[in-house]
């Protein structure tokens, strides 16, 4: 297959390789960060950086267990390297600080010495003076490389994740102010800020979508879509990545007419309303932080469980770690839509027109959905239900390939051409061999990677959301009686209803 991992087609021509690694930082920005990256970073400390590292790293290792995974990983460490065929960055730069087991043994060194017995009597028997500025630097530049896709764990012979190595790597980095400028903004007005979401959307903003949302859907359907804004006691809280209510409205009114025809209960929250948890990119105190607003929400409107909309990372967040950080065996399920909607269609809930769809459709993993083996055939079976032109990508499935803009890189605008130049390359020549005219690809970072992807790599092929397609073939059906009247129910902050086209 032309464009696969392996292929001559996947390497960089040296055209490719200079715009792909071109700085645009300053260079005296360069010069007083001391930190030669491609991606903008806040001012920081930069004095006695590896002590200050050292003493971020210690303070993880105590306060986790990260240790446990560690001390195994660097008793059995590989270096074999056949990480390296499963790696679509390897394979188109042909780098060997590209590999990824090389890649985790840049931490891998810190923690044997000066985290073990051996490498601490060792180091003192050889003169070993430890950790330096520059090996900081280097982690800084080649753990945003790194999609975290971690479809190189499969090829281990040791089962080494060195996606969990990556991240915890970023953890540290994060700790001593090293973090990408994007990541860490969005995180600061979601956590802190007034609007309390990555985008700053504002909440009259988000009820002016709704309504625009749901008169679009009353002209295209003729019938009326709620969107229930903090109705208690609902079974599930929605909550998409909140870039998708001023990107994505094929996504959300594909989702709200599945519920149309389920007549399940679900609201969207007026308190917080974003799924997006880019703590799981690079720091786990965000990533409880951002679950633990969720919580508050859910207890408030005392909601059953916790729907994700289409994102990969966010529906993982919520379904591997919210349990850890919010109340483990007591913990409200997560459920993401994908699941919701695939269990709707095999119940029967809800109809899709197999004469809509003509077009031919490919389907794109998500590696936080499928890389676990958690949601691969339910996507799939949902659009074989009524897509006739559907046509299979290889590899596929838990060995999909990465959109390139895993691991967060996606949401750092200035390493566009490194995503889609390398990071991608091997993704955009896998679509455009399927030759289908519609990708796709249920989550809101591959969303925005992948039409950047086609946009540089010049592949005709629209990239959307799987509820965008199910939005084209769902059999409504007919209203019960009027839909005027719902706002009313609406009282002094206009809140507490269903926004819902008159």
């Amino acid at each position: 297959m032309h464009g696969i991992l392996g292929s001559p087609a996947a390497r960089l021509s040296e055209e490719e390789r200079k715009a792909a690694f071109a700085r645009a930082k300053k260079a005296e920005v360069v010069e007083r960060q001391k930190l030669p990256v491609r991606y903008h970073v806040e001012d920081f400390e930069t004095a006695d950086r590896p002590r200050r590292f050292l003493e971020a790293f210690a303070a993880i290792l105590k306060h986790t267990s990260y240790r446990l995974a560690l001390d195994h990983y660097v008793r059995v460490t590989a270096r074999c390297a056949r990480c390296a065929v499963a790696c679509p960055i390897y394979e188109t730069t042909g780098d060997p600080r590209d590999i990824p087991c090389r890649r985790s043994e840049l931490l891998l060194s810190i923690y044997r010495r000066h985290f073990t017995l051996s490498g601490i009597l060792r180091a003192r028997l050889l003169g070993d003076p430890g950790l330096t500025d520059e090996r900081i630097q280097e982690i800084a530049d080649s753990y945003y490389d790194c999609t975290a896709c971690r479809r190189c764990h499969f090829e281990c012979p040791m089962g080494i994740d060195h996606g969990l190595i990556t991240h915890l790597g970023r953890y540290t980095l994060s700790e001593i102010g090293i973090a990408p400028r994007a990541l860490v903004v969005s995180t600061r007005e979601q956590l802190t800020g007034r609007t309390a979401n990555t985008s700053a959307i504002p909440l009259p903003a988000l009820l002016d979508t709704l309504e625009f949302l749901a008169e679009d859907i009353k002209e295209e359907k003729g019938i009326a879509v709620q969107f229930p804004v903090d109705q208690e006691g609902a079974e599930y809280l929605f909550l998409p990545a909140v870039s998708d209510y001023i990107m994505e409205a094929e996504t959300l009114k594909g989702i709200a007419a599945v519920f149309k025809a389920t007549g399940d209960t679900w609201t969207i929250g007026s308190r917080y309303f974003d799924a997006i948890n880019y703590g799981l990119f690079y720091s786990d105190q965000v990533l409880e932080h951002a679950l633990r607003k969720i919580k508050e929400e859910a207890e408030r409107l005392k909601v059953k469980k916790i729907l994700i909309g289409e994102c990969g990372h966010a529906s993982r967040s919520a379904k591997y770690f919210y349990p850890a950080f919010c109340g483990g065996p007591n913990a409200l399920p997560a459920v993401s839509i994908l699941e919701y909607t695939h269990q709707a269609l095999k119940e029967g809930r809800i109809r899709l027109d197999p004469k809509v769809v003509k077009e031919a459709v490919t389907y794109h993993d998500p590696c936080n959905f499928a890389r676990p083996g958690w949601i691969v055939n339910q996507p799939r079976e949902t659009l074989k239900a009524f897509c006739s032109g559907y046509v299979e990508m290889t590899p596929s499935g838990r060995e999909n390939l990465c959109c390139g803009g895993g691991g967060g890189t996606v949401s750092i605008d200035e390493i566009r051409p490194y995503r889609t130049r390398v990071s991608g390359k091997i993704k955009a020549e896998q679509i455009r061999s399927t030759g289908a005219q519609y990708c796709v690809a249920p989550c809101a970072n591959c969303k925005k990677q992948l039409r950047e992807l086609m946009e540089d790599q010049h592949v005709d092929c629209e990239i959307l959301g799987l509820h965008d397609l199910i939005y084209k073939a769902i059999i409504l059906p007919p209203d019960r009686g009027s839909a005027s009247g719902a706002d009313d129910a609406a009282e002094g902050s206009g809140l507490n209803r269903a926004v819902t086209a008159d």
